[in-house]
Formats: structure tokens, sequence, C-alpha cells
């Protein structure tokens, strides 16, 4: 008989209602999750004293609270932060990013993103949705005034698409190339910049101003 998976813990910081009920029936209803403690405030979600080591769905805006030290009091309770917030423009990211944020997705996303933003992050990768993180690249780009790295154009790629959330094999569909040769960029990347997990390379390619031009094909 085949080990069980053991199921992702899952907590939500939200203060709206409506939107805090909808999100505990979609972790409710999907298999490989197991709610923990939803709250309204930081401070509710603290005196719930979730087990340090899963994924906090965090809403951004919080009452009282300023946004990278709402995230940076989720982080230090030992948790992964995926911010769901209604506000997505550049400061917000790459504040919320900068402050130790593993994901973040608009309000507009729906249960399948965030269940697989949850997913990803659980694991420990990063999950920006392709369009909002493409915003935020290209934005940075016209902002970075930082040195440069010697990347290829395919590991720039490589790094723009990982920065978007996709894993390998996505990637690899995506440059119609090997999943065996996407690693060797990674590889390559991690080489050149000693940054070696993944939220890691996510921040580099928001330094770098790196944007993915085009999108995925289904």
């Amino acid at each position: 008989m085949a080990d069980e998976i053991e199921p992702i813990p899952v907590g939500v910081i939200e203060d709206h209602p409506l939107y805090r009920a909808a999100v505990a029936r979609v972790l409710e209803d999907a298999p490989d999750i197991e709610l923990g403690v939803v709250a309204d405030s930081v401070a509710r979600f603290a005196a719930g004293r979730q087990p340090a080591g899963g994924v906090v769905v965090l809403d951004l805006k919080l009452r009282g609270v300023r946004d990278a030290a709402a995230v940076m009091e989720v982080v230090g309770m030992g948790h992964k932060v995926l911010v769901v917030s209604a506000h997505a423009g550049q400061a917000e990211v790459l504040g919320a990013i900068s402050a130790g944020a593993r994901g973040y997705l608009s309000k507009d996303a729906d249960g399948a993103e965030i269940l697989r933003a949850i997913r990803e992050i659980a694991v420990g990768n990063s999950y920006v949705s392709p369009t909002l993180a493409a915003f935020v690249l290209n934005s940075s780009r016209q902002r970075n005034t930082g040195p440069k790295l010697a990347l290829s154009k395919q590991e720039q790629q490589v790094l723009s698409l990982l920065a978007a959330g996709e894993r390998d094999q996505d990637i690899a569909d995506a440059m119609n190339i090997t999943v065996r040769t996407v690693r060797s960029y990674l590889d390559r990347i991690r080489d050149k910049t000693g940054r070696r997990r993944r939220p890691d390379l996510t921040r580099l390619a928001i330094e770098q101003g790196i944007a993915h031009e085009g999108g995925l094909r289904d």
C-alpha cells in the first residue's frame, strides 16, 4: 500500500467575511489541503497557534497593519506567505516579495489558481500569476539601475518563466526544449549568481528587470 501524501497545512488571514469564507470553502474542498486557522487579523491568527511550516493566504490590506509588516510578521512565525490582494500595483507586489512573501495573486484569481499557487509554494517554489509577473518585471526593467548580470538570452527567458511561477516542464514546453536543458540553464544561472533557491531566483529576476515576452501555450 502506497504511503499517503501528507496534506498541506494552510491558514487564512482575511478581513473581508465573504472572501474569507469563499477561500475557506475552496481549501476545504481540496483533498490535499488541511485547513487550519482562519482569522480576520494577524493577531487573531497568531492566537490560533497554527504550527509553523505551512502556507498562509494573506490579505495585503488589513485594517491597521502596514503591508510589509503583516508579511514579515507571518513569515517570522515560520509560515510561507501567499498574498492575495485586490491591490496589485508594482509597489504592493515588490514590497510583499521584498518582505518575504513566496507568492502574489490578485483577488481576481479563481480557486484553481489559488490552489496551484499554494501547491507550488508548499514545495519551495514561488508563484506570481504570469500576467502580474510580466507587469511587475517590465516596470522593474525601467526602474532598475543596478549592474546587469551576463545571462544569455535563453537563461533570461528561463529565469523570467520561473519568476512567473512556471514549473520546469512548463518552461520546457514554452521554449520547445527538454526539461534536462531547462535544468542545465538553471544550473548555469545558479553558478553565475550564487543563488540556489527558486524564491531567490525569482527575486533576482525582479532585481534584473527580466520580463517574460509572450504567454505559455495551453
